[in-house]
């Protein structure tokens, strides 16, 4: 039951409201909440305030979807902190920098061979495809370049890359960026890159391929960030999934031929 609070505004105590059926397990993890239809005869309101709070919840991790069909409840909810491989704006500014941008290019271009494998649509289909340079505190750090299904591209349209995250822009518009791979590996500046960044040509970058995917396991972008030398560390932590036996077998020898 909403809190009758007459200060704060309907969306504000929806959202309230189903943060707690979520922690409660009333709305259980990993599986659909109601369709915004039922949310809205079930409170008696027009989809205004609850696509407001479903908003709120989808920008927090808690939920994914929900536009078109009922959202769904994240498993293992996120505790969403910042880090070089996620949020660029967040990761900056909770390490106390202030992040910048600058875009080069935003424009729908038909999808090339390789793209077109990547976003997993056909060759030639309308994609969205946004190149920025990031800066921390005025310095150039990492050059950005994103493709984006047109479902979400069109969308990307109407932001203007250089005001912010476009990670935030899509989730607080609904997009569903419900998981994302990563890859990482070394390349050595092009001349283009190296003028952009201010280093010199084949100077060592970080590479890191990114391909996001919706709740339903469906690519709805690719992305590709090079980050300058020294802006970052990849740390990564390895544990021991299977506790190990208790008399474990012993080692033996093996003998090994050795021809003449």
């Amino acid at each position: 039951m909403i809190k009758n609070v007459a200060a704060a505004p309907l969306h504000r105590r929806l959202a309230d409201e189903f943060r707690a059926r979520i922690e409660s397990g009333r709305w259980p993890e990993g599986e659909q909440a109601p369709s915004e239809a039922a949310l809205c005869e079930e409170f008696g309101t027009s989809r205004g305030p609850v696509r407001q709070a479903l908003a709120s919840l989808r920008a927090e991790g808690l939920i994914v979807g929900g536009r078109g069909r009922s959202p769904l409840v994240r498993r293992n909810v996120p505790s969403h902190a910042a880090s070089a491989l996620g949020s660029f704006t967040g990761w900056a500014r909770e390490h106390g920098r202030e992040p910048g941008q600058r875009t080069v290019l935003q424009a729908r271009v038909p999808a090339s061979a390789e793209i077109a494998e990547r976003l997993q649509v056909a060759e030639g289909e309308p994609v969205l495809e946004l190149h920025r340079l990031r800066t921390l505190d005025g310095a150039p750090a990492l050059l950005e370049t994103m493709y984006f299904v047109w479902s979400l591209g069109c969308r990307l349209m109407e932001f203007d890359p250089d005001s912010g995250s476009v990670n935030r822009f899509l989730l607080d518009h609904g997009a569903d960026l419900y998981a994302s791979t990563h890859q990482l590996d070394a390349v050595a500046a092009t001349a283009d890159e190296a003028d952009r960044l201010g280093l010199a040509e084949g100077a060592p970058l970080l590479r890191v391929r990114r391909t996001t995917t919706d709740a339903a396991g469906d690519v709805v972008e690719y992305a590709e960030d090079r980050y300058a030398p020294g802006l970052t560390t990849v740390i990564v932590e390895n544990r021991l999934f299977a506790a190990p036996s208790a008399n474990p077998p012993a080692l033996r020898s093996v003998p090994v031929r050795r021809d003449a």
